[in-house]
């Protein structure tokens, strides 16, 4: 009894309709664990870079030497510096074009440093929508698979003279072994995107704090320049 109820024995004997289902259930899964790793990782790293960079950008080093910085290592930047680096290539053209006036300098610069920040957000939020989906469709996927195998289940006991536990209950697992199936595919990708989205949105609220503080130092920068100019 016990081997006729094991897992393996239980999917190798499904409908074929329940194998499809456990079968597309196993390729999503492993899907959204690869998701998961790749954005942990990516998520690491990017924490990682831009603490380095803060580092940087609040030891005093000037802003040409961390702008010069920024662009020779734009392939191994993160997204604060990149961010910072739009910003002031706006900034410097601006200045060379001979604007003076401060608005229009800071305008140029924050539009700039915004349109980099939503590029960023976009590369950091993907995948995230793959998780949520196979979160939230997972479980049904596998109940499809559950109902189908129980109407197998009962179809095939239409026949039977004497029907007993013993001969329904394995019709039976075999449909909700697609259910097990369905709920270990979603609730990692459920527990995985709720932390990423909390980590994204601490991301998005230190890049907007970044921006906002760089800006206000190049506004004092611009103050002071007109200053000495009088």
């Amino acid at each position: 009894m016990n081997q006729d109820l094991s897992i393996l024995h239980l999917v190798l004997n499904a409908s074929l309709v329940v194998q499809a289902v456990m079968l597309l259930l196993l390729l999503v899964s492993v899907a959204s664990w690869a998701a998961i790793f790749r954005k942990l990782f990516a998520i690491r790293r990017l924490k990682s870079l831009n603490d380095s960079f803060e580092r940087d950008f609040w030891s005093g080093t000037s802003l040409n030497d961390l702008f010069a910085a920024a662009t020779k290592n734009t392939h191994q930047s993160g997204a604060m510096e990149r961010i910072f680096a739009s910003g002031m290539r706006e900034f410097q053209k601006l200045r060379e074009r001979r604007i003076t006036d401060t608005g229009t300098l800071m305008d140029g610069a924050r539009r700039a440093m915004r349109a980099s920040f939503q590029r960023e957000m976009d590369e950091v939020e993907s995948n995230l929508s793959f998780l949520a989906s196979v979160g939230s469709v997972s479980p049904y996927v596998g109940l499809f698979g559950t109902i189908w195998g129980i109407m197998h289940a009962f179809t095939g006991l239409a026949n039977l003279q004497q029907v007993t536990l013993a001969t329904v209950a394995p019709g039976i697992a075999e449909a909700l072994v697609a259910t097990a199936i369905g709920l270990f595919a979603a609730i990692p990708a459920v527990v995985a995107y709720n932390r990423f989205a909390r980590d994204i949105d601490r991301i998005a609220i230190r890049l907007e704090t970044f921006i906002e503080e760089f800006s206000n130092i190049l506004q004092r920068n611009v103050g002071a320049q007109a200053a000495s100019g009088r």
